[in-house]
């Protein structure tokens, strides 16, 4: 308990510095905005900065894989990119991969207790964890069999932590790489197809920003009607199986 009030105030001492840096210094506004980020993702864009970024979106970091591998998508469309959108999404894959395999030794070596210690911890709600979610997939993970790898990878709520589940019951390693890649594959095509789609109406990345500015709620809608059509899709076949 005492750890994790010194986590707690730790946590607020830096966001007071963050917003009285923001408050007092405009110019850092510059380096926290949506467009510098936009344009950092730009300009650092290579095959290593997709595998990175899509290793760290397996993990329990909570960084969405649908403003990496989108974006990788349409600036590799662009004419004069040395990027090709095929690589682009074996790559995200890989990453997708490494990082779902990291979740999974974790898992294996350390054991069940200190997993959901974490997750319970403060620094583990930080990270959006609980023990609550990972009951959930220990559920999924328990109900699906060595399928859930691959149905998990399809699902947002379940997708960075189902390879916690089967490295605590040591799942066999080569099933389940070959899940999780195969279920990484097909989702990675569907986000490059969103980026495909995004080239088609807007084919300038010089106007994508201003673009995204003014269409941002058509894009989240469009967003999530894909994830409903694939939530859908899986429970239909899921169904239909039993």
């Amino acid at each position: 308990m005492k750890k994790d009030k010194t986590l707690y105030i730790a946590i607020a001492v830096l966001v007071a510095i963050v917003a009285a840096l923001v408050y007092y210094f405009p110019a850092y506004r510059d380096y926290l905005s949506a467009e510098a980020l936009y344009n950092w993702y730009r300009e650092h864009l290579t095959y290593g900065t997709i595998t990175l970024l899509m290793a760290i979106e397996s993990s329990i970091i909570p960084l969405p894989s649908e403003v990496v591998v989108p974006p990788a998508a349409y600036f590799a469309l662009q004419d004069g990119s040395n990027m090709n959108i095929w690589m682009v999404m074996v790559m995200a894959t890989v990453g997708a991969t490494l990082g779902a395999v990291a979740n999974y030794l974790l898992s294996m070596l350390i054991g069940r207790p200190i997993i959901y210690g974490f997750a319970e911890s403060a620094l583990g709600r930080m990270l959006m964890l609980s023990g609550e979610k990972l009951q959930h997939a220990e559920d999924y993970f328990r109900d699906k069999g060595a399928i859930s790898i691959f149905l998990g990878r399809l699902l947002p709520a379940v997708r960075h932590l189902i390879s916690i589940p089967a490295g605590l019951s040591r799942m066999h390693f080569g099933t389940f790489v070959l899940y999780t890649c195969l279920g990484a594959a097909i989702w990675n095509v569907v986000l490059a197809l969103m980026g495909y789609g995004l080239y088609l109406v807007v084919p300038d990345a010089d106007n994508l920003f201003a673009a995204l500015e003014h269409y941002n709620h058509y894009v989240k809608a469009a967003g999530f009607a894909l994830l409903a059509a694939i939530v859908l899709y899986i429970i239909y076949r899921v169904r239909r199986k039993k």
